[in-house]
């Protein structure tokens, strides 16, 4: 596959992946669909010099949308809920 950087997309910053963060030590990213659980693991180690534990995914249909007689489609996605070692942390918004 291709590199650690284009592997990992977007941290998902929400409400639910907040309570995750503080109550189960976990980081909530959108990764591409065709990466496996072992390669978001070395990504997340690379990137952010932490130590990850466990990573699960979940992936996503993309939803149909309309806008009148024009048909289109969203791309499907994965996200990944990736638990760190305890004491490890990934600040987002560090100088806010």
């Amino acid at each position: 596959m291709s590199s650690p950087e284009s592997l990992i997309l977007a941290p998902i910053i929400t409400e639910k992946g907040t309570m995750a963060s503080e109550k189960a030590g976990q980081v909530l990213f959108r990764v591409r669909p065709g990466a496996s659980k072992d390669k978001i693991r070395e990504a997340v180690e690379h990137l952010f010099k932490v130590t990850v534990i466990k990573v699960r995914t979940s992936n996503f249909m993309g939803k149909e949308r309309k806008k009148g007689a024009i048909k289109g489609r969203q791309m499907d996605w994965k996200k990944a809920y990736v638990t760190l070692k305890e004491g490890d942390k990934i600040e987002f918004f560090e100088g806010l």
